[in-house]
């Protein structure tokens, strides 16, 4: 029989706390499980418990859950096990784990440290010091869930573009040259599209750069609406110029998607702090078939300035058009 020496000690409850993270208990001894249980809901946590360590495990992968109290003597998978294998897991958020066992020699606490947990606890100890572990773990984890949403953030404003929210010319380049390493090693297509706003100068010399900005947003937000796929994006690459790629599509399909945009640009005058603008852009095509494509394997640079070509030949023949490549353009 486990030893389950918890003193009954009345646990308040402090309502103006954030919402507790949810916490799993793993004991194979029912009684100690329940017990660890009602004093853990008791402090304001919600808790489940299971009586291994692959089930601990499992339910982990099946239902995230931050802090793990755990005894460390179970069969087949023991605490320590159960403590590497979470670290090996390496879920999308930190695992706070509590050794919770009898075993407390200073050989049993590095031991349990050295494995991976968080933190180490006799279960001679009070629930008064089980609770007030628990609310350490807490701040732990809403400090680790804050760094992680600043990083997050400036990540996301890394490669974003502020003024539209659209990707920017690094998230270009780099995702970008993903899609050409999948198309080499899978076979397949992708093509892309180069986007110019027609005489974008002379929207901002009449009628100022507020409301340039006002079209820039309204532009992006019908390339958005206007593409077919969620495997689709785009991104704007430097003034008037945005860059859309189509992960498997063929030159028949981005021709296709292309027309679309130009005609949904050109269809309704933009809205703008100015009154209404009327709007039309050039486009040029540029694509990488792993089968067809005569260079055989494109870089970033080379497609884009395929589009790029054609975007000029585009903006040449007249603007508001579309113009797709031929041979040529790659031999260029």
């Amino acid at each position: 029989m486990k030893q389950d020496d918890f003193s009954d000690t009345t646990v308040i409850v402090d309502m103006s706390r954030p919402v507790a993270p949810r916490v799993l208990i793993v004991d194979d001894d029912p009684l100690v499980c329940e017990r660890l249980r009602s004093l853990v809901m008791a402090a304001g946590f919600s808790a489940r418990s299971v009586s291994s360590g692959a089930a601990a495990l499992a339910a982990l992968r099946k239902g995230f859950t931050p802090i793990v109290i755990t005894d460390r003597d179970m069969p087949d998978m023991d605490g320590l096990a159960l403590c590497r294998a979470i670290r090996d897991e390496r879920f999308s958020s930190y695992v706070y784990v509590m050794l919770l066992t009898v075993q407390d020699g200073e050989a049993d606490i590095l031991a349990g440290l050295d494995a991976g947990a968080d933190d180490y606890l006799s279960k001679r100890a009070s629930a008064a010091q089980l609770v007030a572990r628990l609310r350490t773990a807490q701040r732990i984890l809403t400090l680790e869930q804050s760094l992680r949403a600043v990083v997050d953030e400036k990540s996301r404003l890394a490669t974003t573009d502020t003024l539209t929210g659209a990707s920017n010319r690094r998230y270009l380049l780099r995702h970008l040259a993903r899609e050409i390493k999948r198309v080499r090693r899978y076979g397949g297509q992708v093509s892309v599209l180069m986007l110019d706003i027609d005489r974008f100068k002379e929207i901002n010399d009449r009628h100022g750069h507020a409301a340039g900005d006002n079209v820039l947003r309204e532009f992006s937000a019908r390339i958005d609406a206007g593409l077919p796929r969620d495997a689709d994006w785009f991104a704007r690459t430097g003034g008037e110029e945005f860059v859309v790629v189509l992960p498997q599509t063929g030159l028949d399909g981005a021709r296709i998607v292309a027309e679309k945009l130009r005609a949904l640009v050109a269809s309704d005058a933009l809205k703008t702090s100015a009154g209404a603008v009327d709007v039309t852009v050039s486009i040029g095509i540029g694509l990488f078939d792993s089968q067809s494509t005569p260079s055989g394997e494109p870089s970033v640079e080379e497609l884009l300035a395929t589009a790029a070509r054609c975007l000029y030949r585009s903006k040449d023949g007249g603007r508001n058009r579309v113009s797709w490549p031929e041979v040529a353009d790659y031999l260029l």
